[in-house]
């Protein structure tokens, strides 16, 4: 009854908690059902074979998704041979794939990537039970199956683009799925390795997988039933890996900051309540009571808000999910399973964290003495525990050592860890502001004592007095935009580095570059005078993944601005076992100048080839350098990312292809990435100012309420409403001033110190990158939850028709 009582006489002081933990449940039950649902399936082209079997080891559960080293042509055919043989295996699969495009209008069409091609030789129709439903299969090397939605018709020519050029073929039949089927001959010869192998049931009989593991052995691995969605493609790997890293973020800074408003919100009830805390002391009630009144005021409280969080959670689910696919953090086709399991786990880790967040307030209440209820000032004496003083101190102790050992370290270490010293700054000052706010507030407010009138005075010696108050306010507007300017500008500046390397590092006067396809095929490369850069995938030792590509010798050291060379000689980098690696390849991998490395090919092929040059790592973006010769012969489907020319004339745009600025090709090269990074970075600081927000109205509202007295007393000495509300404004707008100037004291010099090593490692000038319009949008915020939860309240209640002040 006391509860229920208490929360309906304090439900302001309440309300910050349950909108807080309201939507941090909904956070958690959202990513819950999101994550659960989020897992790899059987691509739809591999779906009709009951066995596959795969060759390399099980694919990383981070990046990169690579699937490894394939089998060779002849050794995926051995294999094949072998698997004929197992009782119950009807036929083999041999799935050969390779780049390939429709051109349509002029315009290639479809979306191949690399690593899920749209070009398969006939055979791999059967694993998709693709069966023509027009026309036949292709039987001679210029025909082609197409997918009925392209639009053409049995017997039309078409133009296909594979990684050799354009060609015509003819229209043999129709499917009613995605691919670009050639015969088995002809797609053997455009594509490089084999990654699976597809088995089917005899009549009669099924393969026993037991069996076909046997025959395997180490070879590959054998994939039944659910197992299959091992084939994902690499892309939509990585997508969803990408959704994960953002999902666990959420829900990750939604609990944290949960408990965070939770706990504040309690404390500075607890502050309001010592009168009531003592009373209930005086007639008798332990401290173990206290305690236990307040987890009840919050079970309460956590229950009702979980309980909405919950009921939202579930019912958003399915939108959140799509705001995802098309954000590119899920991928296409996508959808979720509204499950009971990760809403009752919403439900009771909102409960959790309620329960963690009012522990601390609750032992402090339990420590009010009887003698609380005899007090009549209220006056902030400890505005601070022992423990915040000790974490706070620890806190800005590590800012202060981490940030003095990273100024004198290597650049590559500032630019890898410069973010840990104002992060640890930041939360040792929120911890810490009870102490630090103060004195700011004495000289920042220093004018209003000199000659701004009494309001102005009442502005600054209302601030002092309630530092508790101040403080709880300024701290999250602190960390907030501390964190934003500090977080989005590093992403910013990294960003805008990368570009400024990538630009610095070609002396060319334009780019041709892919339109509409993942790259430049051999054709548009020879209409176009420039230097090709022709990229591959190789492994090295234990199938390490290697980025590697193919050059001209002469032409790449012309148009590279710096190729620095450690040892060796990159003229020598010519013939078909010769290659050049980049240091911290070399490191990596123990290679070493002028000796022997194996590494296996797109194709399947392992080699040993010679490293004739060990280069600095900013001269090339790869890990290794090839003649493009070597290139194409083991990678039969490797297209050209781009070709630099020197000619000041624009050429015409090859098939596939566009001219561009040199500029434009930097700031192009990563955008997809760093679109999903900006969206990444961006959604999280929304999360915290969301939170921030509500933290700041639930400490103004709880105040204005606890001020009203004070507010009547300032009517009655002669201040009009206006003047009351003035300066409850003003002290509203200089804490959130306050907390916005200490918060950007501390990142705006690690900013700086990132550019300048940014700079140093690329060797060319970056500019310190800051979006202040999103660092703005940050600080209206703030202001705006500021203002309208303190002079909201107050208007009302001192507005002429409510709450009547007696004339004398």
């Amino acid at each position: 009854m006391l509860t229920l009582a208490t929360m309906r006489a304090r439900w302001v002081s309440f309300l910050g908690s349950f909108v807080g933990l309201g939507l941090g449940v909904t956070i958690l039950a959202t990513t819950g059902v999101v994550l659960l649902s989020s897992g790899p399936e059987t691509p739809e082209r591999f779906a009709a074979a009951p066995v596959l079997v795969r060759g390399g080891e099980a694919r990383p559960q981070a990046p990169p998704f690579d699937d490894g080293p394939p089998w060779s042509a002849e050794r995926a055919r051995r294999l094949a041979d072998r698997l004929a043989a197992v009782p119950g295996v009807g036929r083999v699969v041999v799935d050969r794939s390779f780049y390939a495009q429709v051109v349509i209008g002029r315009r290639p069409v479809g979306d191949p990537r690399s690593d899920d091609p749209l070009g398969h030789g006939w055979s791999s129709a059967a694993l998709a039970a693709h069966a023509p439903v027009a026309g036949r299969p292709p039987v001679a090397d210029h025909e082609v199956v197409l997918d009925r939605r392209l639009g053409p018709r049995p017997g039309d020519t078409v133009t296909v683009l594979t990684a050799s050029g354009p060609a015509p073929y003819t229209v043999s039949g129709l499917v009613d799925g995605p691919g670009i089927y050639l015969t088995d001959g002809r797609a053997d010869r455009l594509a490089g390795g084999v990654r699976v192998l597809g088995l089917f049931a005899g009549a009669g009989a099924t393969p026993d997988p037991a069996a076909v593991r046997a025959v395997v052995g180490a070879e590959g691995r054998v994939l039944t039933g659910s197992d299959r969605a091992e084939l994902e493609p690499g892309h939509a790997a990585f997508t969803r890996w990408v959704g994960l890293q953002v999902l666990s973020a959420m829900a990750a800074l939604a609990a944290f900051t949960t408990v965070f408003v939770v706990a504040s919100t309690f404390a500075l009830s607890v502050a309001g309540r010592r009168r009531e805390f003592g009373l209930l002391r005086t007639i008798g009630a332990t401290p173990k009571q206290v305690r236990r009144a307040l987890f009840a005021e919050a079970c309460a409280v956590a229950a009702l808000a979980a309980g909405l969080g919950v009921v939202l959670g579930g019912v958003l689910s399915p939108t959140f999910a799509g705001v995802l696919v098309d954000l590119g953090f899920e991928p296409e086709g996508f959808t979720v399973e509204v499950g009971v399991l990760p809403l009752a786990g919403a439900f009771v880790l909102g409960m959790v964290v309620a329960m963690a967040g009012v522990w601390s307030a609750s032992r402090r209440a339990a420590r009010i003495a009887p003698l609380e209820a005899l007090r009549e000032a209220d006056v902030d004496n400890r505005p601070m525990s022992r423990g915040r003083v000790v974490g706070g101190l620890l806190f800005v102790a590590l800012g202060v050592v981490s940030a003095a050992v990273t100024a004198t370290a290597d650049p590559r270490a500032l630019a890898d860890f410069g973010l840990y010293p104002p992060m640890a700054l930041i939360v040792g000052l929120t911890m810490l502001a009870p102490a630090v706010v103060p004195p700011v507030v004495r000289v920042l407010t220093w004018p209003l004592s000199r000659g701004a009138g009494a309001i102005g005075l009442l502005v600054r010696e209302g601030m002092l007095t309630a530092v508790r108050r101040t403080a709880a306010t300024a701290a999250p507007v602190l960390a907030t935009v501390g964190l934003a300017v500090l977080i989005t500008g590093m992403v910013a500046t990294t960003a805008q580095s990368y570009e400024a390397r990538r630009a610095a590092s070609v002396r060319a006067e334009r780019v041709i570059v892919p339109d509409d396809t993942p790259g430049l095929t051999d054709a548009a490369v020879a209409e176009v005078a420039g230097t090709p850069l022709t990229p591959t995938t190789v492994y090295g030792d234990k199938d390490a993944v290697v980025e590697a590509a193919g050059v001209v010798t002469d032409e790449f050291a012309a148009v590279g601005d710096r190729v620095e060379v450690r040892q060796g000689s990159f003229a020598e980098l010519r013939g078909p076992t010769t290659m050049a690696v980049s240091e911290s390849a070399a490191a990596r991998l123990g290679w070493r100048h002028s000796g022997d490395a194996r590494v296996t090919f797109r194709d399947g092929a392992t080699e040993t080839m010679r490293v004739v040059a060990v280069l600095a790592d900013r001269s090339t973006p790869y890990d290794v350098l090839f003649p493009r010769g070597t290139v194409r012969f083991h990678d039969p489907s490797a297209l050209t990312a781009a070709v630099f020319r020197t000619g000041a004339d624009p050429a015409p745009a090859p098939l596939g292809g566009k001219e561009v600025s040199v500029a434009a090709y930097a700031s192009s090269a990563d955008a997809e990435e760093q679109r999903l990074v900006w969206i990444f970075t961006v959604l999280l600081v929304v999360v915290s100012v969301g939170y921030t927000a509500i933290a700041i109205a639930n400490t103004l509202m709880m105040a204005t309420a606890d001020r009203l007295p004070d507010l009547r007393v300032l009517r009655l000495s002669g201040a009009t409403v206006r003047q009351a509300l003035c300066a409850i404004a003003a002290e509203s707008a200089i804490v959130v001033t306050i907390g916005t100037a200490l918060g950007a004291v501390v990142a705006v010099p690690s900013l700086l110190s990132l550019r300048s090593a940014l700079s140093d490692l690329g060797g060319t000038s970056v500019p310190l990158v800051v979006p202040w319009t999103l660092v703005g949008g940050v600080i209206a915020t703030c202001l705006t939850a500021a203002l309208a939860a303190s002079v909201g309240p107050a208007w009302m209640a001192l507005r002429p028709n409510r709450h009547r002040i007696p004339a004398g």
